[in-house]
């Protein structure tokens, strides 16, 4: 029985972490930021749950990039923005494809849509601000 509630107490900060987090983590940061609190935590425990959490609706995976997947606890219909200088992920909260445009994608290429992921990819205002290495 014990072995059962730290596991939920695991999956819990698992899914607190990323919630409570603004930077899109990886599971590389999650398991960082928990380790402390968890010394028996693994990064497979964690990869698995983050992926329970995509599977169940709870979270989103945004993406590769820069070879690690990111996650998003915010599952609200949004798009994001993915700086190619530093890796930072930024919410886009700007309607950009309307149900007319899927309905006539649908017709057009004879698809069924489910959902649309939106990535956009340039360099954050951070990035753009920094003077460049010559």
């Amino acid at each position: 029985m014990a072995a059962r509630e730290n596991f939920s107490r695991k999956r819990e900060a698992i899914y607190n972490a990323v919630h409570a987090s603004k930077v899109h983590p990886t599971a590389e940061w999650v398991y960082e930021a928990l380790k402390p609190e968890y010394p028996d935590l693994s990064l497979g425990t964690v990869y698995r749950n983050l992926k329970k959490f995509c599977k169940s609706g709870k979270l989103h995976s945004v993406g590769v990039i820069n070879g690690q997947e990111r996650f998003d606890a915010d599952t609200t219909k949004h798009s994001h923005f993915v700086c190619g200088t530093c890796g930072r992920v930024l919410d886009v909260f700007e309607p950009l494809v309307s149900a007319e445009t899927l309905a006539g994608i649908e017709r057009k290429y004879a698809l069924r849509i489910f959902s649309e992921d939106i990535i956009f990819n340039g360099t954050c205002p951070d990035c753009q601000e920094k003077p460049k290495a010559e």
